[in-house]
This record gives structure tokens, C-alpha cells and sequence, in this order.
């Protein structure tokens, strides 16, 4: 996936300006920067609910913005930020709807509908969750039937916006790990730098609506950038255990 020189206005006023960026195949992405840089913003352009106003955004050598809804659908999955816990299905037929991409809506589901579904379930360990209502599910479980969901439509792309969201440390390390085990292509939005050193491959600092920096977590999260970014002492050193960065805030007054 490469994103060129994607620009993207509202009202007169550039959200991004020339993102230039890219996800090899089996790579965990980050997008990373403070509130109001362009991380979501340039998600939903990626998946599709934003138009660019210009720039394009390569998959397999496609422009996924000449595509239609259902076309882009079949090649990107995504787990917005926020999703709506109130709808009354059960976890199976959430998981399941991620097949809607490949039918007609009035075509009964497929022996290979079924077959995704469970391995989704069971891959994402929430099998023995398929008849409960999802609006009853934790908030770990629900995002990963949400993942379950996007892996059924076969995505060459996965798109997360804030995966571990208002979720405990646990759930927050048990998602992140399973989205990495995966082997698909991901590109997910983190607050968490510390979680972005860890569970990606390669990082992408956004700030203003442009990146900034990009490359490895260890080459890019320096306290330096971190200073000029988010405006904050932090010292970032590697960590004994795992060998990623270990970023450790550091108060003004010190």
C-alpha cells in the first residue's frame, strides 16, 4: 500500500497536506502523532469515507479512490474508532456481515460464509462467543469480533483507528498481539507510543497534517522528535527484555 501526495480540504482549510507514506505486504504500520495531526483523518481517506482532494492511494497498483464502496470493501477492512454497541445481533452475525461485500443483499449465506466465520471467530479465540448478543461482550471482546469481521472479507489491507481504545492494558496487549500474529497488511492509528515501539514495524509521524518522520520505531522515536512533535521531555531508551524503545515522560520542572 503507498499513499502519494494525498491532500485532503474542508471549508478552505488542509487537514493533510502531500502524505507521502507506505505499508509493505505483512507489515504492522503506525500512524502516530498528537490530537489534531491527521491520523484519522487520513485513515478514513485510506478506507474510504473521505474523498482526497488530491493524491492517490495504491494497492496492488489500484487507486482504491477510483473504486466503488463494494470493490474497495473486498480489498480494505477497517475497525473505526468508535463502533456502535447497540444494535441487537448476535457475535456470529456480527463476524458474518463482513462477508456483505461478496452478495447481493437478499443472497443467503454460503458454506464458505460459514467457514470464514468460524475460523475468524476461533483465530480471534471468541468461538464459544458466537450466540451471545455482542452488545453484551467486554470491551476486549468487541473489538476482537470486530477484527474477526474485517478478517472475513479477505482484506489485503487492515485499517484500525485506535484499536485499544478505551481498553485495560490486557486487552490492549492481547488485541495489538493479535492483530501483529495475523500476517496481513496492517495500518493502525496509536496514541500509545510506547504500544507503537512494541507491536510495529515501522512508524509514521504525523503532525500538522504532514509526516514528519518515518522508519523504524528505534530511529524515529528519539526524544529529540518527541520534543518537537508533542512538545514533551521524555527519555527514550531500549528496553532490556524486549529491545524496542522504552519512552519514559519526563516532568517540565526536571
Amino acid at each position: 500500500m503507498a499513499v502519494t501526495g494525498v491532500r485532503y480540504e474542508t471549508d478552505g482549510h488542509a487537514l493533510l497536506t502531500g502524505i507521502d507514506l507506505d505499508a509493505h505486504p505483512g507489515e504492522t504500520v503506525g500512524l502516530v502523532g498528537p490530537n489534531g495531526s491527521g491520523k484519522t483523518t487520513l485513515l478514513r481517506c485510506v478506507y474510504g469515507t473521505l474523498r482526497p482532494t488530491a493524491g492517490r492511494i495504491l494497492l496492488d497498483g489500484d487507486d482504491l479512490v477510483t473504486l466503488g464502496p463494494k470493490a474497495r470493501a473486498r480489498r480494505v477492512a477497517t475497525v473505526p474508532q468508535e463502533s456502535p454497541a447497540e444494535f441487537e445481533l448476535t457475535v456470529r452475525e456480527t463476524v458474518r456481515m463482513g462477508r456483505a461485500p461478496y452478495k447481493r443483499f437478499w443472497e443467503a449465506d454460503t458454506a464458505e460464509d460459514t467457514a470464514l466465520t468460524d475460523e475468524a471467530l476461533a483465530r480471534l479465540g471468541i468461538a464459544g462467543l458466537g450466540d451471545r448478543a455482542f452488545p453484551s461482550l467486554s470491551g476486549g471482546e468487541r473489538q476482537r469480533a470486530l477484527v474477526a469481521r474485517a478478517l472475513v472479507q479477505r482484506p489485503a489491507l487492515l485499517v484500525l483507528d485506535e484499536p485499544t481504545n478505551h481498553l485495560d492494558i490486557r486487552y490492549q496487549l492481547e488485541i495489538l498481539g493479535l492483530i501483529r500474529a495475523l500476517g496481513t497488511t496492517s495500518l493502525l492509528a496509536l496514541h500509545d507510543l510506547n504500544l507503537a515501539a512494541y507491536f510495529c514495524d515501522r512508524v509514521h509521524v504525523l503532525n500538522a497534517g504532514t509526516v514528519v518522520a518515518s522508519g523504524a520505531p528505534g530511529d524515529v522515536l528519539t526524544s529529540e522528535l518527541l520534543a518537537e512533535v508533542y512538545r514533551v521531555r521524555a527519555d527514550v531508551t531500549v528496553h532490556p527484555a524486549t529491545g524496542a524503545p522504552s519512552i519514559t515522560y519526563l516532568p517540565s520542572e526536571w
